[in-house]
């Protein structure tokens, strides 16, 4: 009995390794197309638009990041 106790622990603790992964893979995908979506809403934007953002047509990038991601430091 005490080794299917064991066995039994081990793949729990299997599963519970491949279900943080799999969590992990499908938040870093949500995250990735809420940049992609940010991005491609900001560059329809017009200049005066973006400047009443504080953007730049350069920093839009950067700042899709930071929006979605946080500020990384």
């Amino acid at each position: 009995m005490a080794f299917a106790t064991q066995n039994r622990s081990a793949v729990s603790g299997l599963q519970l390794e491949i279900s943080a992964a799999v969590y992990a893979l499908m938040t870093r995908i949500a995250d990735y197309r809420a940049y992609k979506r940010t991005v491609a809403e900001l560059s329809k934007l017009g200049p005066a638009e973006l400047k009443d953002l504080g953007l730049d047509r350069s920093n839009i990038r950067a700042a899709a990041s930071a929006a979605v991601y946080g500020t990384r430091a």
